[in-house]
């Protein structure tokens, strides 16, 4: 049975795979002599009939492999490029909490900080089942926050919303909590794109600073792992991959122009991020160095990083990654999809093998789930084969 945490399934195909036999945070480079991976992504994309598929291998040490291939838009001639940007939904939740992470080490924010502490001019109208509501219950999606936003006409107005981002989860907030929460908060896990959104509207009050603002200038840009923006890449022509849905009538573009072409901008900080492969390689090595033993410097403390990663027990979910166990990673994997229905991303961080695979399309639904499952499941092929093998030494 394959197993669902948030809507979308993440990849089972690795279960069937056998195993075979640093400094500073690295500034983004484009190694010419990095594996491509392309020829084996191609028969991927036919086979499912996506757009266009994108992967990246690496090590704590630097990009091992890399892959694009396809199309920008369905029926359109532009090839995907290696410096394109894409849609990475909600893998985007593992990056607003390593952004709180990283403001907790800064002392700016507390893991323990309450939303009744975080907004009090709220204090009147919130239900007092929140205000003890911490940001690690919100991040361990165990605060009581719902999955759905429907209530009240509630996501229908943060579509229509004509203001600000920052604005617009202000409304997502003052809403959602004067709602009682669905189960008593810190007892029972449910998977919330609301709860995330709340955990960065904290930081963005706390700090007075947009979550957008603070997420590219307090993470991303010290790590190198830039370009990035929000919502849809690309708006105003074929500049960028579109996403594309999956319906009964078949797999048509979105323009990224239009307002259904992503999720509202109140939710951001749940699942709204693109970027380049190569920089969100760069976020994703943070974490891969995290949970590794060394003594390098890394951006957050080590202390930090292994509380991102770490469930409680006889939980699978941490603050933005999934904690696995599986056999060909030698131990735990860390694990993250999103898709916001017409794209689909997904990343396996094997710490104890020194490997990360990342992977994404253009494509939402089933064929996008079943797409990236499959081009992550030959991507741990070729890692365990012996071209894998020759470009782990050439980066020792």
């Amino acid at each position: 049975m394959r197993r669902r945490i948030f809507g979308w399934a993440w990849p089972l195909a690795l279960l069937g795979l056998a195993a075979q036999p640093t400094a500073a945070e690295d500034a983004p480079t484009r190694d010419t002599a990095v594996a491509s991976l392309d020829a084996l992504l191609e028969p991927v994309r036919a086979r499912h009939d996506v757009p266009a598929l994108t992967a990246i291998v690496i090590s704590s040490r630097g990009t091992l492999a890399r892959g694009t291939v396809g199309v920008r838009k369905r029926g359109a001639p532009t090839k995907v490029g290696a410096d394109d940007l894409w849609h990475l939904g909600s893998c985007t939740k593992t990056m607003t909490a390593t952004l709180i992470g990283r403001l907790v080490d800064q002392k700016k924010l507390r893991f323990d900080l309450t939303l009744g502490e975080a907004f009090p001019k709220l204090a009147k109208t919130m239900h007092a089942d929140w205000k003890a509501v911490t940001l690690d219950l919100l991040l361990r999606n165990r605060s009581g926050m719902p999955a759905d936003l429907g209530r009240d006409g509630l996501w229908g107005r943060l579509y229509a919303h004509q203001g600000a981002p920052r604005e617009a989860r202000r409304l997502l907030a003052a809403t959602a909590l004067t709602w009682k929460p669905r189960t008593k908060p810190g007892t029972a896990y449910e998977y919330s794109n609301a709860g995330f959104a709340i955990a960065g509207h904290v930081a963005e009050t706390v700090l007075d600073t947009p979550y957008e603002a603070l997420l590219v200038d307090v993470l991303l840009k010290p790590l190198g792992a830039t370009p990035a923006g929000f919502g849809p890449p690309g708006p105003g022509g074929v500049t960028q991959p579109w996403g594309h849905r999956f319906t009964p009538a078949g797999r048509p573009p979105v323009d990224p122009a239009t307002l259904g072409a992503d999720n509202p901008p109140a939710i951001t900080p749940a699942g709204r991020v693109h970027m380049t492969m190569d920089a969100w390689a760069h976020f994703v090595r943070l974490h891969l160095r995290g949970a590794r033993p060394g003594k390098d410097t890394l951006l957050l403390k080590r202390e930090t990083l292994q509380r991102l990663q770490s469930p409680r027990p006889k939980e699978d979910y941490a603050m933005g990654w999934v904690r696995l166990q599986r056999p060909w990673a030698g131990g735990p994997v860390l694990m993250h999809n999103g898709s916001n229905t017409m794209w689909f991303a997904v990343t396996w961080v094997a710490p104890k093998k020194d490997l990360a695979i990342l992977v994404a399309c253009n494509q939402g639904g089933g064929p996008g789930d079943k797409a990236t499952d499959a081009a992550t499941a030959a991507c741990l092929r070729w890692w365990q084969g012996p071209a894998g093998r020759q470009a782990i030494e050439r980066l020792r």
